[in-house]
């Protein structure tokens, strides 16, 4: 029974960044030999295995074979006599087939080092394509590090789409994909790959219907100020049909936040640059729940800029939700009890058009 070090942790320490979770594989075992050391087992497709001290998972190695359409039309084989070898040729890319011996010697039998230092994600053998996760993969690893798809792993990608594998992808899956590929330092790059190889439109429901190049410079731009997933999602809409943005939200089940933040970002980009009234502010203040979500109404703000919108509208419109929401809403309403939503109106009306000009 031997134990290796694999995939993500021996590709980022040969990155030189900062490795917080390590990966085992194990040969020669089996699963009673494994309970029988202590670890616990947690795996529900595959054998997998928490050490007892560290909690850090061990697999058996395995194989797999294709068996039905899509991601989990898989059979596993593990047995004491996979090898590492084998274990590590089931995976998607080079850079992730590698693995270190106890005693530190790399094992890199698919040339996963020399890809790293080329900057080039190549997959490791013609099972490639059993997978179409790995599509979204590619994609997420081209926005995590900037490297190239080698042309041939870009050819099969495209087959996969052609074959209609990426239709087999449930939508919890592909959001959690997207997602993680957002919130990298590069997102375009995952559009650009998914672009490349005809998955954008089957992935992003609604795709087809957006401006890609003002959608991507608003990520761009989200990126740059290291926003937070809901807000790097909402770039996406701001200023298109707040009906695609609902869509796209729903179909890939994203969260809430995310949902309601692109929905108001398609909804309300035109009025972001245009309320210039008092009343009209407290339209687009009402609009957006100003008041009793300000949080968001600031995360609102900070996406109208991404999409282009001007440093003085955002600074107009904050000015205004600051001066309204001063009103006593509760006093007015003791004034005026026969018309409590006109007179508080009409109070914040008055106290936007008294407040002082954004300096």
């Amino acid at each position: 029974m031997k134990r290796y070090v694999v995939g993500g942790a021996v590709r980022d320490e040969l990155l030189g960044l900062a490795v917080s979770d390590r990966d085992y594989v194990v040969v020669g075992a089996t699963p009673e030999a494994m309970t029988a050391l202590g670890y616990r087992p947690v795996g529900r497709d595959f054998p997998v295995f928490l050490h007892p001290q560290t909690h850090e998972e061990h697999a058996l190695a395995r194989t797999e074979r294709k068996t039905a359409r899509g991601y989990r039309g898989f059979e596993v084989h593990a047995a004491p006599d996979v090898t590492l070898e084998e274990d590590l040729a089931r995976r998607d890319l080079t850079i992730n087939a590698m693995a270190r011996d106890e005693d530190g010697t790399l094992i890199d039998p698919f040339g996963g080092k020399a890809d790293l230092q080329a900057g080039v994600l190549r997959h490791v053998s013609p099972a490639f394509v059993e997978d179409p996760v790995r599509i979204l993969r590619v994609a997420r690893f081209a926005a995590r590090f900037g490297f190239a798809v080698a042309a041939e792993t870009l050819a099969l990608m495209r087959a996969m789409v052609a074959a209609g594998e990426v239709d087999a992808l449930v939508p919890e899956r592909v959001w959690q994909e997207l997602a993680r590929g957002l919130e990298e330092r590069a997102p375009r790059r995952m559009f650009d790959v998914l672009a490349d190889c005809g998955a954008l439109p089957r992935v992003l429901p609604g795709w087809d219907a957006i401006d890609a190049a003002r959608a991507l410079r608003a990520l761009d731009a989200a990126a740059a100020d290291q926003a937070p997933l809901p807000l790097r999602w909402a770039a996406l809409f701001a200023g298109v049909d707040a009906s695609a943005a609902e869509v796209a939200s729903a179909r890939l089940r994203a969260s809430a936040e995310c949902r309601e933040l692109a929905v108001l970002a398609a909804a309300q980009r035109a009025a972001f640059d245009a309320a210039a009234t008092p009343p009209a502010l407290l339209e687009v203040l009402q609009a957006c729940d100003a008041f009793r979500r300000p949080e968001r109404f600031a995360d609102w703000l900070r996406v109208c800029g991404y999409d282009g919108g001007s440093a003085a509208s955002a600074d107009r419109l904050e000015q205004a939700r600051r001066a309204a929401a001063s009103v006593d809403a509760g006093a007015v309403a003791q004034r005026h009890p026969r018309d409590v939503p006109g007179a508080i109106r009409r109070a914040r009306i008055a106290a936007i058009a008294a407040a002082p000009a954004p300096t």
